[in-house]
C-alpha cells in the first residue's frame, strides 16, 4: 500500500539578493508523518515554508498541499492547513478565549466548545480569560498552537514551536503534537511540518528529518534509520554537514 503523499516540494528556489534562501529543494511528507525540518538559523527554514504556505513567491518550483497547488489553487491547498510562520500572532488585548473567537470566525464548524477542548489541549485553559500581552513567549506559543489545531487541520506547519519554551512546556509541546499525529481524525491523521535548530527536540519529536544547509537539502531519512547509524542525531547532523564540505 503506497503511503498518501500531503505534501509535495519539487524543485523549490528562492534565493535573496544576499545569496541567502533555499536552492532546488525537493522533498515528499506522508500522512501521519511528523516531519523535522532541522537545520541552523539562517539556513532556509523559514523562506522554504513562507514558501510553502504561499506567504513568499518562488523563483521557480511548486508545491503542492493535499493535491493542490499553492501558486494555483490557493484557497483549496490551505483550506485544511494550520500554521505558525516565525511568531504566534495574537491580539494583545483580547483574552485566549476571545483570541479563538476571532479565528473561528473563519471556520463555520469551530464553537465554543471546540475552542475550550484546544484550550485544554495545550494547557490553556486556566488562562483563558487572561490576555497575551501578559503571557510569556511560551505561553503564546502555546495559544498560537491552539489557534493552528482550532478547525482540526488536516496539515499543521509550525515554524520553531518550541523555542522560548522551558522544558515543560517542550515536553507538553513534544506530547501534543505527537498524540495529534497518532490520533485518527475524519480523514486520517494530522501530519506535522516542523522546522528547528533545536536537534535533541527534533530526535524526540520527529519521525522523518530533512537536514537544510545554506538552503539546501543535504539529506532525508527516517529517525529510526538514522539512530541505527549514529548514536544521536547530533552526530549524524554533523557528519552531513561536513560531508557536504562546508563546515
Amino acid at each position: 500500500m503506497s503511503k498518501e503523499k500531503v505534501i509535495e516540494i519539487q524543485n523549490l528556489t528562492k534565493l535573496y539578493k544576499n545569496g541567502r534562501g533555499i536552492d532546488d529543494i525537493s522533498l515528499d511528507i506522508y500522512r501521519g508523518d511528523v516531519f523535522g525540518f532541522l537545520g541552523p538559523n539562517g539556513a532556509g527554514k523559514t523562506t522554504a515554508m513562507k514558501v510553502m504556505t504561499g506567504l513568499i513567491r518562488p523563483d521557480r518550483g511548486e508545491v503542492r498541499i493535499l493535491g493542490y497547488s499553492i501558486a494555483e489553487e490557493y484557497e483549496k491547498a490551505m483550506a485544511k492547513v494550520g500554521c505558525i510562520i516565525e511568531t504566534a500572532e495574537s491580539y494583545p488585548y483580547l483574552s485566549a478565549f476571545e483570541n479563538l473567537k476571532q479565528f473561528a470566525r473563519y471556520y463555520p464548524e469551530v464553537d465554543d466548545k471546540r475552542i475550550e477542548e484546544v484550550l485544554e489541549l495545550t494547557g490553556m485553559l486556566k488562562y483563558k480569560r487572561e490576555k497575551p500581552r501578559r503571557f510569556s513567549l511560551g505561553m503564546k506559543q502555546r495559544l498560537g498552537l491552539a489557534a493552528a489545531i482550532l478547525s482540526r487541520p488536516e496539515v499543521v506547519i509550525l515554524d520553531e514551536p518550541l523555542n522560548g519554551l522551558d522544558v515543560e512546556g517542550m515536553i507538553a509541546m513534544r506530547n501534543l503534537i505527537k498524540g495529534l499525529a497518532e490520533t485518527e481524525t475524519g480523514t486520517g491523521r494530522t501530519t506535522f511540518f516542523i522546522s528547528s535548530h533545536l536537534i535533541h527536540d527534533v530526535e524526540l519529536t520527529c519521525n522523518r528529518i530533512g537536514v537544510i544547509y545554506n538552503g539546501k537539502i543535504l539529506d532525508v531519512d527516517s529517525t529510526a534509520n538514522i539512530l541505527k547509524d549514529y548514536a544521536t542525531l547530533e552526530n549524524y547532523f554533523v557528519s552531513e554537514v561536513e560531508q557536504s564540505g562546508r563546515i
